[in-house]
């Protein structure tokens, strides 16, 4: 008997991620990596990390080592809610879900919308994340160009026509407004309210993933999708990016019977995210470990941010036709090589000059657009980013 045979046809379509297969590649020595989306060792709060472990064990080892309930514990969930409604999003405990990172909630979210062959709308490109999790059930994600300020409505009213035209209607729109992964762009706030339009419209949900929105280092933030609708969009966040990923600590956000929901699907995964991550996570809260460290964090990156758009200006003066985008914030930038040029076909001669990207065509819903790659600013050095984009322009000068 074959052995595909034995599996189901959801499990015989799914597919490794590109990017974690990538980083195998770019383990070996010398190679400077652009390529995974890494937070930097350096702004970990160890000494928050610590102290909390120490206190948690001590005080409440008999609740946080036991098991938990799956909506979450209680105190983190109304931590969750207070950074919420700091930043500017009324919400309140009960509408929440603490997941096992954000990637959960998009597993969730797959679980509980889409049946094999139903359509769902992302952003072309978007997050791969996304792309691996809708696939996985089946889904079948359409692409919506973006420009320069994210996703353009004027293409997702006409996507969302011929979807409905074909008798094919979309089950949710996922977007990532704040610094996109990977394009790096934000959707201002007057473009949110036109998407919005569109969806209350044509009565369709908004899967709002915003991992980076407070690694902001410049411009003006802008209102989350949660905060203009809070009843027709779920939003998904995480401690990764923020603080540090090790926990696997996120929460998702939105309507009561949409949260429900969620929890029905997540006590067949994992009962529950960790209590004993979440109560130390609790005790950091308390301790301010977010608020400062966040303050390290966006200094921390800004700089390197600096750094990589000032190499690019500089490595790419002789090669105009090379494009790259400008982000806000957040942990990535977009590059966009010359028509006759495909990132795909570089990449091999880039490994061989030890520097690492991710192809663009990972990040397309039909893996149909070669030109551009993914480059990571956070995890490698000042000097790291200095030599790995002169190596860069490099392969491309070599190969145009």
């Amino acid at each position: 008997m074959n052995r595909q045979d034995y599996f189901s046809d959801r499990a015989r379509g799914m597919k490794r991620s590109v990017i974690r297969e990538l980083l195998k590649l770019t383990a070996k020595p010398g190679i400077i990596s652009f390529a995974g989306g890494l937070p930097a060792p350096a702004t970990f709060p160890v000494d928050y990390v610590e102290a909390a472990v120490g206190s948690v064990i001590e005080n409440e080892h008999a609740t946080a080592l036991q098991y938990g309930p799956t909506e979450g514990d209680a105190r983190l969930r109304e931590d969750l809610a207070l950074i919420m409604r700091t930043d500017g999003t009324k919400t309140s405990p009960d509408h929440i879900l603490v997941t096992t990172a954000s990637q959960q909630g998009l597993d969730l979210i797959s679980k509980i919308f889409l049946n094999p062959g139903d359509t769902c709308i992302t952003g072309s490109p978007t997050y791969l994340g996304g792309l691996q999790a809708f696939k996985s059930y089946q889904g079948v994600p359409v692409g919506v160009e973006l420009d320069d300020h994210g996703m353009i409505p004027e293409k997702l009213q006409e996507t969302i026509k011929r979807l409905e035209g074909e008798g094919r209607r979309p089950r949710f729109i996922y977007i990532i407004p704040d610094f996109q992964n990977p394009a790096g762009v934000t959707i201002p706030e007057s473009r949110r309210k036109i998407i919005l339009e569109i969806a209350r419209k044509g009565e369709y949900l908004i899967v709002e993933d915003t991992p980076y929105r407070q690694l902001r280092y410049s411009g003006e933030s802008q209102p989350t999708f949660q905060s203009m609708a809070p009843d027709m969009v779920i939003s998904l966040y995480t401690f990764s990016k923020i603080m540090l990923p090790g926990f696997r600590l996120g929460w998702a956000c939105g309507p009561n019977w949409l949260i429900d929901k969620m929890v029905m699907a997540k006590q067949a995964v994992d009962l529950c995210t960790p209590p004993f991550n979440q109560a130390i996570t609790h005790a950091m809260l308390v301790n301010g470990a977010l608020e400062k460290g966040l303050e390290n964090t966006i200094e921390h990156y800004s700089n390197k941010r600096t750094i990589m758009l000032e190499c690019l200006e500089k490595e790419f003066a002789d090669i105009p036709e090379v494009k790259w985008t400008k982000p806000e914030g957040g942990l990535f930038l977009w590059l966009t090589l010359p028509d006759r040029m495909s990132a795909d076909d570089l990449f091999q001669n880039a490994i061989d000059e030890n520097v690492a990207y991710v192809p663009g065509s990972a990040f397309f819903p039909k893996n149909d657009d070669f030109q551009s790659m993914r480059l990571n600013f956070s995890y490698a050095s000042e000097e790291q980013i200095a030599e790995g984009v002169k190596r860069l322009a490099r392969v491309v000068r070599t190969n145009i």
